[in-house]
């Protein structure tokens, strides 16, 4: 079977890197961006192009949603099979006439971390038994966590995804500006982020919350609230509003 990985970002690299791992031959990764797709393919010995795109049973698009529907069209063969990898695009949004499929790995992609694979889930849908079948049996080669999602399901997985992931890490970042200002090291924080996280892997995150707003501890979040200004005081009204709302204080 031949597979193509076609784009140059966070996900083709980690696929392309997860296959070589599992001993899945790919035969090319495609892109538009020579000088990163030159990179993987010397770091994972894999022929890659900016120009002709290879022959292939399977093409896996990983690219931006924004891009996944034109750079279909560049497939014309009909009888392959295309998955993309986004979370919150249906299937059909691919142009062309072949077999369609989605192949959504759920996890945050960064190409300097390393990953192990076979804790990521995929979520395989697909036009018919017989990809359904093809799709599982690659995905089963990298990860212990395969399974059938239609999209509306699918959208659902991304949206949870975005609050765990995207949102976390965004108000990470907006910590860290806070003890940036004050020339405080963030690293004194990290213990607390990894006990944060861990936490939840024993107890349900509702009954893992602590903080002023789950205790309503009014003098403290007015406190608070006097040491923010603009957006950061905004997004702290709102957290701790829904915090309160969620425990019915």
């Amino acid at each position: 079977m031949q597979i193509v990985i076609i784009g140059s970002g966070n996900v083709a690299y980690h696929l392309a890197k997860a296959f070589v791992l599992s001993n899945i031959p790919l035969a090319q990764i495609f892109g538009r961006n020579e000088k990163d797709l030159e990179k993987i393919g010397s770091e994972l010995h894999i022929p890659y192009s900016t120009e002709r795109l290879e022959d292939a049973d399977v093409y896996l698009i990983c690219v931006s949603d924004n891009s996944v529907e034109d750079i279909s069209k560049i497939i014309t063969k009909k009888n392959v099979l295309v998955a993309h990898t986004s979370g919150s695009l249906p299937k059909e949004i691919l142009a062309g006439e072949y077999r369609k499929a989605s192949f959504y790995p759920l996890q945050t992609f960064s190409k300097s971390k390393d990953l192990n694979y076979e804790k990521i889930p995929f979520f395989i849908e697909t036009e018919n038994e017989e990809d359904r079948k093809l799709l599982f049996e690659l995905a089963s080669k990298v990860s212990k966590n395969v399974m059938e999602s239609n999209h509306e399901k699918r959208r659902y997985i991304h949206l949870t995804a975005v609050f765990a992931c995207n949102f976390v890490n965004h108000l990470f970042s907006k910590a860290k500006e806070i003890s940036d200002s004050q020339e405080i090291p963030f690293d004194y924080f990290l213990p607390l982020i990894d006990e944060t996280v861990q936490k939840i892997h024993e107890i349900e995150p509702k009954l893992a919350q602590t903080g002023p707003a789950v205790r309503n501890d009014i003098r403290v979040l007015e406190l608070h609230e006097q040491l923010l200004k603009d957006e950061s005081l905004e997004i702290y009204k709102t957290i701790n509003h829904s915090i309160k709302k969620m425990y019915e204080l």
